[in-house]
């Protein structure tokens, strides 16, 4: 493994220090061709806009020069999910061609127009990772739902879906998968998260899309919306490395071990009451059951002085893996998020991960 040079120097383009091995395949991807050892920029379109902007799906493929899986990583397929925005480009200054087996297909922005517009939604306001395994003559989210299916699950062997929470809320860095998969296990457990969570899969998501052709799929889930997080960011890029080298894809990684915990079921917390939302509690925290969590200041006359507080605990033991970060909070709404490591099954399940 080694940075990246700089462009047009790469040594890959002439086979490598290790040479190419006979068998490696050229690897095409919307009819472009990308030899053993180098790396290339593509572009798949999909429609226009109304002013005759291009959607695309822009890869960056790197085939390695001996061959082996294939395995797409991509992020931002909500708009606003920008964690793996970054773990993509850092990913990408790590892996060089010529040290790589098998082909990487890294999606940095998957819903770019959601980048740019900083939202979670497409122009036609769907919720892409709700529209899998999509349609070719469906509306702009479904047809670049069947395209991904079509051009780059159809293609590789493994994926990685990148996520982060959703607006005004925060995860602790975790995988959530299929953990009755002995496969998808195997690469869960070599991320290397600090929890893994078996968790059903989402109707219209592509990770159940993916899983549904038989292929193993991780889901990574750190950080808030629309913010640079570092730790999830180091994290990510740390665990995508592990489970290349778990697939023998990169020489296996040498980093600080880090304790993972498993988890079968997880529970929300949510407000009994609208109201300002103080927490005492923070992500990763070990809860016991009735623990307090924080407490609600319920405004019951039009004078601020008159009110009265509510206490928030939770409702199983376990870890905290996710909570709100705005303290403006409407009755039903999930403001903790904990999941049961070591202890008997959760009195609310979370919905499923995506």
């Amino acid at each position: 493994m080694g940075a990246r040079g700089k462009a047009g120097s790469d040594r890959s383009a002439t086979g490598g220090r290790h040479g190419r091995d006979p068998v490696a395949q050229r690897f095409e991807l919307g009819g472009q061709i990308v030899p053993p050892g180098t790396r290339a920029r593509i572009e798949v379109p999909v429609a226009p806009l109304y002013n005759q902007a291009m959607v695309s799906l822009v890869a960056i493929v790197v085939n390695g020069v001996r061959p082996g899986p294939h395995l797409w990583v991509c992020g931002a397929i909500h708009g606003d999910e920008l964690v793996g925005f970054a773990i993509v480009r850092e990913l990408l200054q790590r892996i060089e061609p010529d040290d790589l087996s098998g082909t990487l297909l890294a999606f940095p922005a998957v819903n770019v127009f959601g980048v740019l517009q900083q939202s979670r939604y497409l122009p036609d306001r769907r919720d892409l990772n709700r529209c899998f395994p999509g349609s070719s003559k469906g509306s702009l989210a479904a047809r670049i739902a069947h395209i991904f299916m079509k051009e780059i699950v159809g293609r590789c062997t493994h994926g990685i879906d990148l996520h982060t929470a959703a607006i005004d809320r925060d995860n602790l860095p975790q995988i959530r998968a299929n953990l009755e998969d002995r496969e998808t296990l195997r690469l869960a457990r070599a991320f290397g998260a600090p929890i893994i969570i078996h968790a059903s899969e989402r109707d219209g998501s592509l990770r159940q899309a993916a899983t549904q052709r038989g292929m193993p799929t991780l889901l990574y889930e750190a950080g808030p919306a629309l913010r640079h997080d570092a730790a999830a960011v180091r994290i990510g890029v740390e665990g995508v490395l592990r489970v290349m080298g778990a697939l023998g894809m990169v020489r296996p990684q040498t980093f600080k071990s880090r304790r993972t915990r498993e988890s079968r079921d997880t529970a929300w917390v949510r407000a009994p009451r609208s109201g300002y939302l103080v927490l005492d509690t923070d992500l990763g925290r070990r809860v016991e059951k009735d623990r307090l969590l924080g407490v609600l200041h319920v405004r019951l006359h039009e004078e601020f002085f008159a009110e009265t507080r509510v206490e928030i605990r939770a409702p199983v033991a376990g870890m905290v893996i996710g909570l709100t970060r705005n303290p403006l909070v409407n009755l039903g709404d999930a403001v903790v998020h904990i999941a049961v490591v070591g202890g008997g099954p959760a009195q609310r399940r979370s919905k499923p991960a995506g």
